[in-house]
């Protein structure tokens, strides 16, 4: 997906108005970063969440606490603050979380119930 992104950058380089002369540099060097994203991507190493029916979350093996997901479409987010106090970050896109994992993820967080209000 990277690539296709620096490529219909450099396409749309080509493509504008823009003087020949900035634009051959500039659609390269879009295509060569769109590139090298996906290179630095691919490398990325794997996470694993694991998330207990109490509600404790473990991410590669280690606890972590005060995990939130939050849903915006078929996006996932996940953030939480990690054992040197550090807030990291996850997002799940639906070419990464199919929809049997989403599924699985929506059902595995408790549900968080909002307060009555005062009568």
């Amino acid at each position: 997906m990277l690539c296709l992104l620096g490529g219909c950058a450099a396409i749309s380089l080509l493509a504008s108005d823009m003087a020949r002369g900035p634009a051959l540099p500039a659609a390269f060097a879009s295509l060569s970063w769109g590139i090298w994203l996906a290179w630095r991507e691919s490398r990325s190493p794997r996470r694993i969440v694991a998330i207990s029916t109490d509600g404790r979350v473990e991410i590669d093996g280690e606890h972590v606490r005060d995990f939130r997901l939050e849903w915006r479409g078929v996006l996932a987010f996940g953030r939480w603050i990690d054992a040197s106090g550090r807030i990291q970050r996850l997002v799940w896109w639906p070419d990464t979380l199919p929809p049997a994992r989403a599924r699985e993820l929506r059902l595995a967080m408790p549900v968080e119930t909002a307060p009555r209000p005062p009568r």
